[in-house]
């Protein structure tokens, strides 16, 4: 065992037993360098990331490659989860070097952690024009005995080079109509009308992006705006992307059809989308939506909340490979890999891990699961062919059929016997570490659907994992542990997106709950935003904060990537509170945030969803709902409430409880009308009349 034995992290666990000698992420590793004289290889990946593990197992585990990195290298792995500043920072240099980056990400360092050479998988042996990973590491060996004062300046010149980029941020000018008119011009010309979403393969479900269209909608009445986000989300509910038996979406598809997933299933993925669905049928009252809301809702509780409340990071696109019924089993690709130990695996594997094994499914198989008419219903149902959709004549579930009439008692046996077929499979392994920032998206999007669908079981779940960030990831101080797992909190600071994205969490739950102690919480973290992420001269934020370790760039980007930036997190977190609490220096800070989507949302939408998203909010005020009742769990005050929720006014903040109630600055001064429940809307200084009627009040929330 090297010394990841002793972290945290299911990834870097999972590298424990290598013969590399491993480091993590730490000042001693450095040292170690700087007094060997060696230069550092930096090995960057995530858990459920196929391609990490067909990495670990070609060179990693190989002794020979070991023995060479011990001997030459200073060897630190580091779980980009854990340490999404130290990804960012060498991401960001990838791609300035080579035009593209991903993961494994593998660059070599000097001992003063500046980066000189890039890349990210290597083979053990040179193909499809790349070198093996025994030549780069022969290459960078030579450069650095031979020439090692021109691999400094080269070093030097990156790490300067990095530091010299800027980013154009407009805090003085806000975003809007005609910023967010051209950003939707923007994304209408990358939007696939045959297919949905944006752009080519592969393709990635565009959560924020989905977000800004049905708020856009909601405010200017735009049915090409709509049409994109219903299309789109029909689309992908209906591809090999979605989970047809067990509900989720995988990480994304690699083909524009959204028919063969790369098949691992991310906790942020799931969360965003289930809150775009949920607030899809709020839109349209689409039976497809809600179905799909509710089924990725049950997912997220089944299959990756802890035993401490919170939610697990991801599932594997791996899994043991199940042996067939006649003892077989297909034929051996290049990526498999062999059983590694790690929870998931049952009885009747195969010992090979192959991607997508969990999922797929032959002719065969549904006749053997259900019998011959069934399981040839069942093959014209889901999309499953003779030839297959995926490999070796496997199929990956989907919905072709756009016409025609299948019972639907009939197709919900059939699911729920396949899905029982399926539990006997070996599972995928499953990363357990809690994630601030991911299980902030998981609270906002169960008390969200929770609330929409007469679902309290959702809302408890969202209130168990707020519990749990509360008493274990959040210090005396209000500073949020990034990770935590098995109830004990990791080791790393939360960045900016932990933060934001725990508040925007807490203020949902704040809304659907009605106990103000989450407005509080909210407002404690977003106390370090505005003292320790935010740029006092610029309104710039960086993703962290002031007193962080200081790496070679303070990392600072706010484009999306799977998950909203932090820089727009924490500015619709901020926006949010202001509007619950009327603070000049929230809503100060939310706007000069947003000057940045000013610059980035007319040129490149795609990627900075999120902030418009809060644009929109921003433009509509966002609205502020007090609903005033004698008791939350009176009738009238209830249909008020769940009224107010229902509302698609962008952004809307929502707060509920007792005459003069202390529980929420909103429900100060408001009172009841004639004795009845009332409810009070507000936007931007100006109140409309008080009404107790609940058809009022939806005319007023969803004007268009």
């Amino acid at each position: 065992m090297n010394r990841l034995a002793h972290e945290t992290s299911p990834y870097l666990l999972q590298h424990a037993d290598n013969p590399v000698d491993w480091w993590p992420w730490s000042a001693e590793a450095f040292a170690e360098a700087r007094e060997a004289g060696k230069p550092v290889l930096l090995s960057v990946g995530y858990s459920s990331c196929h391609w990490c593990h067909v990495m670990a197992y070609e060179s990693f585990e190989d002794q020979a490659t070991a023995d060479y990195l011990n001997e030459h290298f200073v060897s630190v792995k580091v779980d980009r989860e854990e340490r999404p500043d130290v990804d960012a920072v060498y991401m960001e240099a990838v791609q300035a070097a080579t035009g593209q980056g991903g993961w494994p990400m593998t660059v070599f360092l000097t001992p003063d952690a500046e980066p000189f050479y890039f890349g990210t998988y290597f083979p053990p042996a040179p193909r499809h024009g790349m070198p093996s990973f025994r030549q780069v590491l022969e290459g960078v060996r030579q450069a650095w005995d031979t020439r090692r004062d021109e691999v400094g300046e080269v070093a030097g010149k990156i790490v300067r080079d990095l530091a010299q980029r800027e980013i154009s941020h407009q805090g003085d000018r806000v975003p809007g109509e005609e910023e967010l008119a051209q950003a939707l011009l923007g994304l209408t010309r990358e939007y696939d009308p045959q297919r949905g979403g944006f752009g080519g393969a592969p393709k990635f479900p565009p959560s924020m992006v989905l977000e800004f269209l049905l708020r856009h909608h909601a405010r200017t009445g735009s049915e090409g705006a709509l049409q994109m986000a219903q299309d789109t989300c029909e689309r992908m509910a209906r591809g090999g992307i979605y989970d047809q038996l067990g509900g989720g979406f995988a990480r994304y598809s690699v083909d524009r059809d959204w028919v063969v997933p790369h098949f691992e299933k991310m906790l942020y993925d799931n969360a965003l989308l289930c809150r775009v669905y949920a607030h899809l049928w709020r839109a349209t009252g689409s039976d497809l939506a809600r179905r799909v809301a509710l089924e990725t809702a049950d997912f997220l509780v089944r299959e990756l909340r802890t035993d401490e409340g919170g939610f697990a990071s991801a599932l594997d696109a791996d899994s043991e490979e199940e042996v067939s019924r006649d003892g077989g089993a297909p034929g051996r690709s290049p990526g498999e890999r062999p059983q590694k130990g790690g929870g998931g695996s049952r009885e009747g594997g195969s010992g090979r891990h192959v991607e997508g094994a969990y999922y797929v499914w032959t002719p065969e198989q549904l006749r053997a699961a259900l019998g011959d008419a069934d399981g040839d219903l069942a093959a014209q149902y889901f999309g499953v062919t003779d030839e297959g959709t995926f490999e070796h004549g496997q199929s990956v579930l989907q919905l072709p059929q756009t016409e025609g009439v299948f019972d639907a008692e009939k197709v919900g046996s059939m699911r729920t016997r396949l899905l029982a077929e399926r539990a006997g499979r070996p599972a995928p392994g499953r990363d357990d570490k809690v994630v601030a920032a991911w299980n902030g998206l998981a609270i906002a999007a169960l008390a969200e659907t929770g609330a929409y669908f007469d679902r309290p079981d959702l809302i408890e779940a969202a209130l168990g994992a707020a519990d749990l960030l509360v008493r274990v990831h959040l210090d005396e101080h209000a500073r949020l542990a990034r990770t935590s797992k098995d109830g004990r909190v990791g080791p790393n600071a939360g960045v900016l997106e932990d933060y934001g994205d725990v508040a925007e969490g807490f203020l949902a739950l704040a809304s659907v709950t009605g106990e103000g102690v989450w407005l509080d919480f909210a407002g404690l973290l977003l106390d370090h935003v505005l003292t320790r992420f935010a740029d006092p001269g610029s309104g710039a934020l960086y993703d962290t904060a002031a007193d962080a370790e200081r790496l070679i760039r303070r990392p600072q980007d706010p484009t999306d990537n799977a998950t909203p930036s932090g820089w727009t997190a924490a500015a619709g977190a901020l926006l949010g509170y202001a509007a619950h609490t009327g603070s000049e220096a929230h809503r100060t800070a939310a706007e000069r945030a947003l000057g940045v989507v000013t610059t980035l949302g007319p040129r490149v939408p795609r990627f900075i969803g999120w902030g418009l998203a809060v644009a929109e909010a921003l433009l509509d005020g966002p609205k502020e709902i007090a609903v005033v009742g004698t008791s939350p769990a009176d009738k009238e005050t209830t249909a008020l409430h769940r009224t107010a929720l229902l509302g698609t006014a962008p952004g809307a903040v929502v707060a509920v409880g007792a005459p003069e109630s202390d529980e929420f600055p909103l429900l100060s001064g408001r009172s009841l009308v004639a004795g009845q429940p009332a409810v009070y809307v507000c936007r931007n200084f100006t109140c409309d009349a008080p009404t107790t009627d609940p058809e009022r009040l939806r005319a007023a929330l969803n004007p268009r």
